[in-house]
């Protein structure tokens, strides 16, 4: 089960925020194995976000966390298509797009672990 949390500085409608969890539930399957089917995505809008000390106007950082492990060649390529993804559809400067990878070995649902 992937999860897709971010937080952006400005406001995402809900139209480009639909656009977004479509083209995230494409990008996760850069990941082996993993699909839109599971995944699950939430959005934080007009959050303050300083990096060096100032704060950014047009800024994102991105967690992205995975049941299980994947290679550094599938964070490279997710991490770019995720970085176009808010570049083209809300106008964050790559260089503004902060992504974290995180690897779950257990994860709850339905009463059960994964």
């Amino acid at each position: 089960m992937p999860y897709i949390n971010s937080k952006v500085t400005g406001k995402i409608d809900k139209v480009k925020e639909h656009i977004i969890k479509k083209r995230l539930g494409k990008a996760i399957e850069l990941i082996n194995g993993k699909s839109e089917e599971w995944l699950m995505i939430n959005f934080e809008n007009d959050c303050s976000l300083y990096f060096k000390g100032y704060e950014l106007t047009k800024g994102a950082i991105i967690e992205v966390k995975i049941f299980g492990s994947a290679s550094k060649e599938e964070y490279d390529r997710l991490t770019t298509e995720i970085s176009n993804i808010y570049l083209e559809e809300i106008g964050i400067p790559t260089d503004k797009i902060y992504i974290t990878y995180e690897e779950i070995k257990t994860w709850g649902w339905n009463k059960n672990n994964f």
